[in-house]
């Protein structure tokens, strides 16, 4: 499933399920909140580029140096996991 902001680009939602298959629900309107781990992604993108930066000379090289740092971070909301040793461990837990 996807959650999404009451925003305008969203308003093809019924044929993006259509396309992908992925149910979208929407947040009440001024409720960030309600989608948590969507705006946490954001505040850690935010410390590599604030708002208003300049895009236009992002290369992927760049993206994906980014994408590893975050992948690779310790989360506290995972009992300081990495994304990947969380998803290990509860493999783990469902063949033991």
């Amino acid at each position: 499933s996807l959650t999404w902001d009451q925003g305008n680009e969203m308003a093809q939602h019924a044929q993006f399920t259509l396309d992908t298959g992925l149910q979208v629900y929407f947040c009440n309107p001024h409720s960030p909140w309600e989608r948590g781990s969507n705006e946490n992604t954001n505040g850690l993108l935010r410390q590599y580029w604030p708002k208003s930066s300049d895009l236009r000379h992002l290369t992927q090289t760049h993206c994906d140096t980014v994408a590893l740092r975050l992948n690779t971070r310790p989360r506290p909301t995972l009992g300081l996991l990495t994304p990947a040793q969380a998803l290990d461990k509860a493999l783990l837990a469902t063949t033991s």
